[in-house]
């Protein structure tokens, strides 16, 4: 039922030695597959909920990774991730933009944080998803969010298949 997360990270292209952020990590999703492709790199799985940045910490601690830094952060506010300016080679967006109040800011925060031609990866559920019913009002199109990337600067680089209730996007700074 749920998209596999190392496979959408294999086609966003992260290598050994990238800086990846994952904004809204939640429990560890994609920030432990991520550590786990980017041996030499890093990741930041950066959340609010304390108790999901202790979840991702012992997830880590278990699986040997001492490349993954967890931050207690707010994604909807400039400076809020804590990382510097064009630090992170890629973002990963999963299963959050739906519950952002601030998207401008959002964006321009994953705007902020990214090298040139740095790569946002893009999941969301669909918004016809079973798993969305009871909270389909907040879900986003993949048509407005296109929309939306492509007016904070980002260029749509290309759909990718994400499985059946969800669908992925890549962009480029």
């Amino acid at each position: 039922m749920f998209t596999d997360p190392v496979k959408n990270l294999r086609l966003l292209g992260l290598k050994e030695d990238m800086i990846v952020a994952d904004l809204g990590a939640g429990t560890g999703f994609y920030s432990i597959p991520a550590a786990q492709i980017v041996k030499e790199g890093k990741v930041y799985a950066i959340e609010v909920q304390k108790d999901f940045l202790q979840t991702i910490s012992r997830k880590s601690h278990e699986a040997k990774l001492s490349n993954l830094e967890c931050i207690w952060g707010n994604v909807e506010k400039i400076g809020g991730t804590k990382i510097g300016d064009g630090v992170v080679d890629a973002v990963i967006i999963s299963n959050v933009f739906c519950q952002i109040e601030d998207r401008e800011n959002f964006l321009k925060e994953a705007k902020r944080i990214l090298k040139q031609n740095g790569k946002v990866l893009l999941i969301e559920m669909e918004e016809n998803s079973v798993m969305l019913a009871q909270s389909h009002n907040i879900c986003v199109s993949k048509t407005k969010l296109r929309e939306l990337f492509e007016k904070e600067g980002f260029v749509y680089d290309k759909d990718i298949d994400t499985g059946d209730h969800h669908y992925g996007i890549i962009f480029r700074k």
